[in-house]
């Protein structure tokens, strides 16, 4: 496993599959869909939380709950669709078969699904050697209004909705306990435990049509952008580094390097855009009506790859790595 890690696991599964229905969204997108008419598609996603590779032993069982509901919830942001219903299956260690565990697990859940106004309507409890929390979303969306990875055209620009490099700054922190500065340690751990996905930002702009491509960026920003340059068959000139001055700060102060915090660190749950330059300012007045911004770190070309472009006129290419199960540590 260790060899091949999660993406050949995929790989390999789906070459196992010998039939297919007919897929409105490519495999391996952020969401599967289904065709309910000729006008609207069934949208699906699932995505697991494991204690042990998701769950710092900071974090609250119902802070974990709820991060398990948002990782789904990040991708339908990603696509522009709203969530309607989900189901949730529980594998609970005996060690946490007591009532206020279990009653902590469903504040968990139930804020996150008030946050995002999803209903939770079933689901299944079973026995398991790790706290596994599973989440099934189902919403409903036009075809012509789900955003994919693979419209990315050369001349569009290339966007963010936040910053970068404050979650794995956070966990650095947490797992190696680190003393920093407690306003600066309250920022990037909260970041942390308190995950936010971008569902509102999401279905702000896939109304502008301003949107090309998207992506959510939890495997990390440079993994993202090559997901979206392989879909569209594109290239990247990334010529802004979005990192934040909370994880530059920290960067500093512990000699890291802040490229890597930035660019493959990973959950972060921004979404990661291509937009259409024509239509760019209906999409930045989308977000900041929403009180957040669109930030343009850079245009689509057609070599493929990524570069960085920096301001001393250094290029720098940048690798497709990222979070990765059962290679990542």
């Amino acid at each position: 496993m260790e060899e091949i890690g999660e993406r050949e696991i995929i790989k390999i599964l789906f070459e196992k599959y010998e039939k297919m229905p007919k897929m409105p969204i490519p495999f391996g997108d952020d969401v599967s869909a289904i065709e309910i008419d000729e006008e609207r598609l069934g949208i699906l996603k699932t995505d697991m939380l494991v204690a042990k590779t998701d769950v710092p032993k900071e974090m609250k069982i119902w802070q974990a709950a709820r991060k398990a509901v948002v990782m789904n919830v990040s991708d339908f942001a990603a696509k522009g669709v709203k969530p309607k219903v989900m189901l949730v299956s529980l594998g609970l260690p005996r060690k946490l078969s007591k009532k206020d565990i279990i009653e902590e697990i469903g504040y968990g859940l139930n804020v996150a699904a008030r946050e995002y106004d999803i209903y939770i309507v079933g689901g299944d409890t079973n026995e398991a050697c790790d706290l596994i929390i599973a989440c099934m979303l189902f919403g409903i969306a036009e075809k012509n209004k789900v955003l994919t990875r693979s419209g990315a055209k050369p001349g569009d620009y290339v966007a963010v909705t936040g910053l970068f490099g404050n979650p794995p700054a956070g966990l650095k922190i947490l797992v190696e306990n680190i003393a920093v500065d407690e306003d600066l340690k309250n920022r990037l751990v909260s970041s942390v435990l308190m995950p936010k996905a971008r569902l509102k930002e999401g279905l702000a702009l896939v109304k502008t049509g301003a949107v090309t491509a998207s992506i959510d960026s939890s495997d990390g920003l440079a993994w993202s952008l090559h997901e979206i340059s392989a879909a569209s068959k594109v290239g990247f000139e990334i010529n802004t580094v979005p990192i934040s001055s909370e994880a530059k700060k920290f960067a500093e102060m512990q000699n890291l390097d802040p490229f890597e915090l930035c660019f493959y660190g990973g959950e972060e749950y921004e979404l990661v855009l291509t937009v259409n330059p024509h239509l760019w300012l209906e999409a930045e007045r989308a977000v900041a009506k929403l009180g957040g911004q669109l930030i343009k770190i850079g245009k689509v070309i057609e070599e493929k790859g990524i570069f960085l472009r920096m301001k001393n006129g250094k290029t720098v290419y940048l690798e497709p790595r990222g979070w990765e199960h059962f290679k990542s540590p």
